[in-house]
């Protein structure tokens, strides 16, 4: 079964290096947390399974690395500057601070009612540029990976000769001071950002949202959510964010219940428009900002009508944090194994697993075993497969234990048997089944490449 209660799952990710508190020797900062050993490598295999989704084995998509440092000029006319807040109130008796639309009416510190009138809290982080401290040196920490490829658009269809339909990637640290950090990594200040920005010609939009829709639902499937834990919610009107014309989201089953997953949304012409010079040319749709500083027309030639288009834009966006908790909770088993004995395994695909595989010597005080099990790690490092850990602990049973409760989807075994006997062989272990068989060490790179296919 997957995690019923956080504290199961973040009790797991401090203990064995997942994921830790960030300045926790000095008290932690609220809605912050660094990713520690197995962490960060979950956490590129994610990113490494979204971008061979959407570029590699695609052939309508381009990548995109931008700075997180945005000029205040982009913020302003994407509407951000206006509009990008949530509703904040404070209680009259505790002064404690809270999301309106969290907390229902109820101080969740001390339960009084008597609470401040909602009023708008902008969450972006400013910072400043240069050594002058003054308003013409505001830049702001980008609170989406979005506006970057919007600003580039015509940079990269110039470089690429793209045509609609076309996409452009972008994987990247984004920055909201949200009110009240919540659930561990779900809701934080920092965090990382997969979005695509998907260029279609105005009138297909509706259509490519609906692929998008099913294309992503699957791909969570691929990454192991059951699809009796995810689920559709299509936005309400009153609930679109302001450049949006429909969004879908993408809800998981956390163990609080079912929340935001991934967005994906229609964003028509409002940004390119936004951020295109002369937009009277275009007739636009959408218009936040007249726009008198931005310096291009952020349009493609339509060939099939001769003239020139602002496209409409399908964005499915997903958080890389919140993705991963999604994979650990459903990850996450506890097992009874009769007799009194019971495990933790965390049943991660095999292609998001943090550790391939973990050689473990039957004795780590036998110089020859332990020149073996290096000798192993070194040739299996170089098959690519991912990361390969020596597990030196002396006690097999402990570390099939820990190799459990981390996701190794394999541990291969060194013994006296493979010293001694010819052919070569190593024991290897399953995760899921505990089933083990004995493979021949010249049979191993072929075993292992078609294993993790």
């Amino acid at each position: 079964m997957a995690a019923t209660q956080m504290e199961q799952l973040v009790s797991l990710c401090k203990r064995r290096g997942f994921i830790f508190q960030n300045s926790d020797i000095y008290g932690g900062l609220q809605g912050l947390y660094d990713y520690g050993p197995l962490g960060v490598e979950l956490k590129n295999n994610i990113k490494a399974a979204w971008w061979r989704a959407m570029v590699y084995e695609r052939d309508d998509v381009e990548g995109l690395d931008a700075a997180i440092i945005t000029n205040r000029k982009v913020l302003h006319y994407s509407g951000h500057e206006d509009t990008f807040s949530d509703p904040m109130v404070d209680c009259r008796k505790c002064k404690g601070r809270f999301r309106a639309d969290h907390i229902n009416g109820v101080c969740p510190n001390c339960g009084s009612t008597d609470l401040t009138e909602p009023r708008p809290f902008n969450l972006m982080l400013k910072t400043q540029l240069g050594p002058v401290v003054n308003e013409d040196a505001v830049a702001y920490l980008r609170p989406e990976t979005a506006q970057a490829i919007f600003t580039q658009f015509k940079n990269v269809v110039d470089a690429t000769s793209r045509k609609l339909p076309f996409g452009i990637a972008q994987i990247g640290k984004s920055f909201r001071n949200e009110i009240t950090p919540k659930n561990f990594i779900f809701r934080v200040r920092e965090f990382e950002q997969a979005e695509l920005e998907f260029f279609v010609k105005p009138g297909e939009d509706e259509k490519w949202h609906e692929i998008w829709k099913q294309n992503r639902i699957q791909w969570w499937r691929d990454q192991g959510i059951e699809s009796d834990n995810l689920k559709i919610y299509d936005q309400q009107p009153d609930e679109l964010a302001h450049y949006a014309k429909a969004c879908t989201d993408i809800e998981y089953k956390f163990p609080w219940g079912f929340d935001e997953l991934e967005g994906v949304a229609n964003r028509r012409d409002y940004d390119l428009g936004n951020h295109t010079k002369s937009q009277e040319e275009f007739n636009l749709e959408a218009k936040c900002h007249e726009n008198h500083d931005s310096t291009t027309k952020l349009c493609i030639r339509d060939d099939d009508e001769n003239k020139w288009i602002v496209p409409f834009v399908v964005e499915p966006s997903m958080g890389i944090d919140r993705g991963m908790l999604a994979i650990l909770v459903e990850a996450y088993n506890e097992e009874d194994l009769g007799n009194g004995n019971s495990r933790i395994v965390m049943k991660i695909k095999k292609h998001l697993a943090p550790i391939k595989v973990a050689i473990v010597p039957l004795k780590k005080n036998s110089p020859e075993i332990m020149a073996k099990c290096h000798e192993l790690k070194q040739k299996l490092m170089k098959l690519g497969i991912g990361r390969v850990a020596l597990e030196n602990t002396g006690n097999i049973g402990k570390a099939y234990r820990r190799h459990d409760e981390i996701g190794t989807p394999l541990c291969l075994t060194v013994d006296f048997e493979t010293l001694e006997q010819q052919p070569e062989s190593v024991t290897l272990r399953d995760r899921d089944t505990m089933e083990q068989v004995r493979v021949n060490t010249a049979d191993l790179e072929n075993y292992l490449r078609e294993y993790f296919a």
